[in-house]
């Protein structure tokens, strides 16, 4: 109802501000037109004061109009920024669910025959979900504090499973770079959710992550079972792409490729 008065209100003031503006042409076309004189200049039989009222006047009129565009360019770029944070923290908070859930159930099982594993798997949930409430709101973390997420991630995988797995985490981080947080953490879950999840026997998964030189790269690479992989229609990739577009527009690359029952994920990010 605001906007739309405010939208009626500068609507009377454009048209007022046209109606004023055309007054001089119409006075012109009008002495044109009741005399016989073969051009007219405006205001040239009026005193000098009232020529020099009108021009200011006029330049009044059209600094309003500048200073009326100019604010209607700010508040559109403003509201589309606050349009892509809340986009932004909206996909924050569709990260990870299920993970969560899957650890729940495990945990359930563990109750009531591994205490003391039971313990140490909540005290890794808790650490995990602590980040992702408290640090995932905010719009820059340290790389190595995302590093270390990943590492509590893996850790509670690793205590999850009844089988062994082949995990290889490669950190070269040679500067302490600002990120997104809950960035990387799409690429690993997809790896353990459509590789390990599915393999009884040889799976594994490598990641290596390097900052230097005001870029940041992250390589992955994971085994699967082709018969037993299916489309995924989640939001995961879609969630990153969109994430990496608004946040690092034009300032990141992001790659897939699969041969035979390997697939691997490339993302760099220049900072």
């Amino acid at each position: 109802m605001i906007l739309n008065i405010t939208k009626r209100k500068w609507s009377v003031i454009i048209g007022v501000a046209i109606v004023v503006a055309l007054i001089p042409i119409v006075i012109t076309v009008f002495e044109l037109i009741t005399t016989d004189k073969e051009s007219v200049v405006f205001l040239e039989n009026y005193p000098t004061s009232i020529g020099v009222l009108v021009l200011l006047y006029y330049a009044l009129l059209i600094i309003l109009g500048v200073f009326w565009f100019t604010k209607q360019v700010v508040s559109f770029f403003k509201l589309k920024n606050e349009n892509s944070k809340a986009e932004l923290q909206h996909l924050k908070n569709q990260v990870n669910p299920h993970f969560f859930f899957n650890t729940l159930n495990n945990l359930y099982g563990l109750v009531g025959n591994d205490t003391k594993k039971a313990q140490e798997l909540i005290l890794k949930l808790s650490d995990i979900m602590r980040y992702s409430i408290y640090e995932g709101e905010k719009d820059e973390v340290n790389l190595n504090a995302e590093v270390d997420y990943l590492k509590n991630y893996i850790e509670l995988h690793k205590m999850r499973y009844h089988k062994p797995i082949d995990v290889k985490f490669e950190v070269e981080i040679e500067e302490d770079y600002k990120v997104m947080p809950l960035l990387f953490i799409i690429l690993l879950e997809n790896a353990f959710k459509h590789g390990i999840e599915n393999l009884s026997k040889g799976a594994y998964v490598h990641v290596h992550i390097s900052a230097k030189n005001n870029n940041v790269n992250l390589e992955l690479e994971n085994n699967f079972d082709p018969t037993l992989t299916k489309e995924d229609n989640g939001i995961g990739l879609k969630n990153l792409k969109r994430r990496l577009e608004l946040v690092y527009p034009k300032k990141h690359t992001l790659s897939f490729s699969t041969a035979e029952n390997v697939y691997k994920a490339k993302l760099a990010l220049q900072l």
